[in-house]
């Protein structure tokens, strides 16, 4: 996890346990494992490695539930523990929905690239061409930002989420907040560094990305990744709420942690608005899979484009991961790397990833934020021995 999503978390919590909000639910995460998957793949040594850690993340890890969905060219397999409901004791389903948080920026990015394709925008153009004036003030300045730099978070921008009072989210988790003034919230500081010369993951420039893709196109960016990725590749299971704090059924509830061996919170019903095009989309084990594949298959960019998307640079951690424009690669255990994104949203916790050689695995644990480091292991731990399975081990 990055450090801005675990700073966001530790305040959140804060605030929580402060009483600042109400609605904390008792009851924890259920000991007994519900799984979902067919009674071959459940035979199988690899699939119960896999269990083992889903299990984990529900017990000592103290997530309520999780849901592992993995696929290949030969087909797929969902696997789930805990319960989807610490009231009710309602398992996880197998197709549920849930916030995918960051992993919304590879959908954004995607569009944008789109946008590229067509000759509408260019990467390397000034944020100040399309946003004329909105990118300024203590050392802001959207005539020295260019779009690539808002996508591979190298623009410099703060992070809105930084300078968010947390309280105020717990308060009211239904208010309206506008792209513009979360913006404006962030430009209120000065740059973390100067333009191009230095990487820090920052919402902010996703943000700014949405309200290029709407000046470019007349039309929300929610809109756009309809008609350009969710319709085309028939992602029945994926939307981009908007205002509406619902999530369709079937869905866990949400939960956040609001201190050590205290009750969860429940905070499934939030306004998305204010993660937006950094954040927003809900989604599907099976649709966020079937998005990866059709992404790196070339089903979605001109391969010019999935060549920029692709073109990373070094996130500086110790892990190997590297950033591209909206999609982030790692090493896998058993060699190679892999292409995904993480997620971090109010009540839930994702990853997903893929391989070149087609095999893609989404990762969800509804509780966040406040989770152990133990429960971003093991997800990640999830995801990558599900991406190594039938893989022969190669050097690095």
């Amino acid at each position: 996890m990055s450090t801005h999503q675990r700073t966001l978390g530790a305040a959140l919590v804060l605030a929580l346990a402060a009483g600042l909000a109400g609605g904390a639910t008792t009851g924890g995460a259920a000991a007994t494992a519900a799984t979902a998957a067919t009674a071959e793949a459940g035979r199988t040594p690899g699939a119960t490695r896999l269990q083992e850690i889903l299990d984990r993340l529900t017990t000592v890890d103290g997530g309520p539930g999780a849901l592992l969905d993995v696929r290949d060219r030969r087909g797929g397999t969902v696997l789930t523990s805990g319960v989807a409901d610490v009231r009710s004791g309602r398992p996880v389903h197998p197709e549920s929905r849930f916030r995918i948080g960051s992993a919304t920026k590879m959908f954004t990015a995607t569009v944008l690239l789109q946008l590229v394709g067509e000759g509408r925008v260019d990467l390397d153009a000034k944020v100040e061409r399309h946003l004329p004036g909105v990118v300024r003030g203590h050392g802001n300045d959207g005539r020295r930002v260019t779009v690539r730099q808002l996508l591979q978070h190298t623009a410099g921008l703060a992070d809105f989420l930084d300078h968010l009072k947390p309280q105020e989210i717990v308060r009211d988790p239904l208010a309206h907040r506008d792209a513009r003034d979360l913006v404006e919230t962030a430009l209120a500081h000065p740059p973390v560094f100067e333009p191009g010369t230095g990487w820090d993951y920052s919402n902010t420039g996703y943000l700014l990305i949405g309200m290029i893709i709407e000046e470019v196109t007349g039309h929300p960016y929610g809109d756009e990744i309809r008609r350009r990725v969710v319709r085309p590749l028939r992602l029945r299971e994926t939307s981009v709420p908007g205002e509406s704090p619902d999530i369709p059924r079937p869905h866990p509830r949400g939960y956040a942690h609001t201190g050590e061996n205290a009750p969860l919170l429940d905070i499934t019903r939030i306004n998305p608005a204010v993660g937006g095009a950094a954040g927003e989309v809900v989604s599907s084990g099976g649709d966020m899979n079937r998005f990866l594949a059709a992404l790196l298959d070339g089903r979605l960019l001109h391969p010019a484009q999935l060549r920029e998307m692709t073109t990373t640079r070094p996130t500086g951690g110790t892990d190997g991961r590297a950033y591209g424009l909206g999609l982030e690669s790692k090493p896998l255990p058993c060699g190679g790397r892999y292409w995904g994104h993480t997620g971090d949203f109010l009540g839930f916790e994702t990853a997903s990833g893929a391989t070149a050689g087609g095999r893609q695995a989404t990762v969800m644990v509804n509780a966040g934020p406040g989770g152990s480091d133990a429960q971003s292991d093991d997800i990640g731990a999830a995801l990558e021995t599900a991406l190594c399975q039938g893989r022969p081990r190669t050097s690095r």
